[in-house]
């Protein structure tokens, strides 16, 4: 993951070469800082520092930064702690510094105050956009619309008042605003690796990818076994697949029969429910989570824990 909060930003890397190469003369204690703060034996061994073709101190630098930032991790480790120690460094040589005089204290002491004033830059703008992604989360977590508001909705789109794609857009976006009533966290709806997800609510620490779905019809094996796959391709995978006019009997029976259980089911009655304000979201969720786990049920009654009979 790259970023601000992530990632070292060019000025911040190329003040931290001005320290290293002001504090440090022999090439052999240049690569010792590298080793000390992360850099294997393997990324050093092959460099040549030694005699007239060895590599120049800034060469050495250069390309000890360069395989640092080849690593898959862009070798982020290393790179924090050597800021920390720059940041905190108060050791000068008295060897190089005063008596051979080979480098130069005020410049080093000028560089390390660069680098404190750069990091503080970041700091400051890295506090400032934590906080405005906290802000733009919070506000996208809140809910748009009352509960009565939901049930109207919820009822035009029964007496089918629109398109049925127009309908499955709408149903995705009330169960979106149902979970936030319930202070539930959600994600809208998304694609990855060629998979249309209709979004996820997290709940008790685990995220439920969630599809919605409203046909003329019991749901059929198809559509389902197809989320279910889905679900199991994540890890420690949960759904929720909710259609409006249930189940069949052979889709409920032939999800369970052998299987893990990962998948529950909603329909359209359990909507009601929670749009009526008998229970919340987060209430029926729970209770379905509950009877998958003490009794192996997928598809039950919210209130009365019975198991419904598609």
């Amino acid at each position: 993951m790259r970023g601000n909060e992530t990632g070292f930003p060019a000025d911040i890397k190329g003040c931290m070469k001005d320290c290293i190469l002001s504090l440090f003369w022999p090439r052999k204690d240049i690569v010792g800082f590298f080793e000390k703060h992360g850099c294997t034996k393997a990324e050093v061994s092959s460099l040549q520092i030694e005699g007239e073709s060895g590599l120049k101190r800034h060469e050495i630098i250069d390309v000890l930064f360069d395989t640092l930032n080849a690593r898959p991790d862009n070798g982020l480790g290393p790179f924090r702690a050597m800021l920390q120690s720059l940041l905190a460094w108060s050791h000068f040589d008295p060897y190089y510094f005063d008596k051979l005089r080979k480098l130069d204290r005020a410049a080093a002491n000028k560089n390390l105050e660069h680098l404190r004033q750069l990091q503080e830059i970041r700091d400051a703008k890295i506090k400032a956009d934590r906080e405005r992604r906290a802000t733009n989360d919070a506000a996208r977590q809140q809910a748009t619309a009352t509960l009565d508001e939901l049930r109207t909705e919820y009822l035009d789109l029964l007496a089918n008042k629109t398109s049925r794609q127009q309908r499955g857009y709408a149903l995705e976006r009330i169960l979106a605003e149902l979970a936030r009533l319930s202070r539930l966290e959600t994600t809208e709806a998304f694609r990855v690796a060629g998979e249309q997800i209709d979004g996820a609510v997290k709940f008790d620490g685990e995220h439920y990818l969630i599809e919605a779905k409203w046909q003329d019809k019991s749901a059929s094996n198809e559509p389902v076994y197809q989320f279910a796959g889905k679900v199991a391709g994540k890890l420690y995978g949960r759904g929720l697949f909710i259609s409006v006019n249930g189940f069949s009997a052979e889709v409920v029976r032939s999800l369970i029969l052998g299987k893990e259980i990962q998948t529950l089911f909603v329909d359209g009655e359990d909507l009601i429910l929670v749009l009526e304000g008998h229970l919340n979201l987060r209430d029926m969720i729970d209770r379905k989570v509950k009877a998958a786990q003490t009794k192996g049920l997928i598809y039950v009654h919210p209130i009365s824990g019975a198991e419904k009979k598609a």
